[in-house]
């Protein structure tokens, strides 16, 4: 492999779950590896009105046209045929540009053990970066397999899964519950498994004065994330349903934040439920966007069920609030409390009433708010901050290829990259008065 003396390593990393640099955590990854000295390419499917082909940050990015919509199991069978061979022809491209070392698969789907598997005669290594369980996905969304064909379909995931593990030079772990089940299942070594958390990078993520400030009197509650059938994003609607046609509390008003397969059917139970204003959805967002909406929300919203798959998964949302210092209220998920601490107020999974009865009680303090969100700030920045995970990450890589770690420059900034300042965190008093008028959007005068 690559020694210190020689040129930097080449890093490909392949995505077909999300576009980058959407995807945050890969995005931060390839920021992490850039930063280490290494070069890196990606091939992910396009979002709307992207090119074939990206520079950004110094990150070679290679798309292709995503596969239409999946339904059902050939389908989905169709959409991983598709995006593997445009895939494999992608990385032909990469190769016919540049070398490149090491092959970076994350899943969903378990499928591109292959691909590296063909590379390998190239002296190519193969890191795992296990981002779901699927197996796991298969219960969530179908139940336990009955029937012959849905048991040959979860046992075909279960061989996909093992395939993964075993090619994998290494594998990285969002979470300890992840890491355990590669080690059980995948039969890996411990010190084959490196946990790496999609914690936010804290010095950029972080509390702004918000463009666009709300009326004073409105509490505006925040969903932040995929909509697809496993996310539960319909229970948000079923709250604010409660809160504002049984509980009359009619200054109540959801943001809902992302795209997915259940966006337009979402659309549709807002307009049942007679919703249309108090919930609004935006579609797409991009970090400026969330930055906004999470800086001047009230409350954050987890409404993930407690499932076999979310209940192991680190949610990215949960520590996107805590990053922005907003109260949230989620259903009682093991990893979700793993990340959340003592931050977020917990309900029993499903119980509408008692996720209600916690945005209420939010409501009715500012206070608490106030002191959950200094809580919440805190402890993501303290224990969940991605520069650690990103030290844990590039090892991995380091390891592998030998090559000579750079230390990467620290980074402050007192505004972000379109000009609006930071909350200053350090000054006690002003960020708890951005804590309790943290919808208005104003900045304290100066002294």
């Amino acid at each position: 492999m690559t020694g210190a003396a020689s040129i930097s390593p080449h890093v490909l990393i392949i995505v077909q779950n999300l576009p980058v640099p959407l995807d945050r955590r890969v995005w931060l990854e390839c920021k992490a590896l850039i930063a280490r000295g290494y070069r890196v390419s990606v091939i992910c499917p396009k979002g709307p009105g992207d090119p074939s082909r990206q520079r950004i940050d110094g990150v070679d990015i290679y798309k292709y046209a995503p596969a239409p919509q999946a339904r059902g199991p050939a389908g989905y069978a169709w959409e991983f045929a598709y995006s593997w061979v445009r895939t494999a022809a992608l990385s032909l491209t990469v190769r016919l540009n540049l070398r490149f070392d090491i092959i970076q698969a994350c899943n969903p789907p378990d499928t591109y053990w292959l691909l590296a598997l063909l590379w390998r005669a190239s002296r190519v290594r193969f890191v795992f970066d296990h981002h779901d369980l699927n197996p796991e996905l298969f219960i969530s969304r179908f139940g336990e397999p009955r029937g012959l064909l849905k048991l040959l379909e979860y046992r075909f995931l279960l061989w996909l899964e093992r395939r993964t593990f075993r090619l994998a030079d290494r594998i990285i772990s969002t979470n300890e519950s992840y890491r355990s089940i590669a080690i059980r299942r995948g039969h890996r070594r411990p010190n084959e498994v490196t946990v790496v958390r999609s914690g936010p990078d804290t010095t950029q993520m972080r509390p702004i004065y918000p463009a666009r400030p709300r009326a004073a009197g409105e509490i505006n509650l925040v969903y932040l994330g995929i909509m697809g059938p496993q996310d539960g994003v319909d229970q948000v609607l079923l709250v604010v349903d409660e809160l504002v046609h049984r509980r009359g509390r009619t200054t109540v008003t959801a943001t809902l934040l992302g795209f997915g397969d259940c966006l337009e059917d979402l659309k549709r139970q807002s307009a049942v439920l007679g919703l249309e204003d108090h919930v609004t959805f935006t579609g797409r967002v991009d970090r400026v966007q969330i930055a906004e909406h999470l800086s001047r929300a009230d409350i954050g919203l987890c409404p993930d069920l407690k499932t076999p798959l979310n209940n192991l998964s680190t949610m990215n949302k949960t520590m996107e609030y805590m990053a922005y210092a907003l109260p949230a209220v989620s259903f009682d998920l093991l990893e979700t409390q793993v990340s959340g601490g003592d931050s977020v107020l917990y309900v029993p999974s499903g119980d509408i009433q008692a996720f209600a009865d916690a945005v209420e009680k939010l409501i009715d303090d500012p206070q608490l708010r106030a002191e959950l969100g200094r809580q919440a700030r805190t402890r993501v920045a303290t224990f969940l901050d991605w520069r650690p995970q990103a030290e844990a990450y590039v090892s991995v890589f380091d390891e592998l290829s030998g090559f000579s770690p750079v230390a990467p420059a620290p980074l402050t900034a007192d505004a972000d990259s379109n000009g609006r300042r930071y909350v200053d965190l350090d000054d006690p008093e002003e960020f708890g008065r951005y804590l309790l008028q943290r919808a208005h959007g104003a900045e304290r005068s100066p002294r």
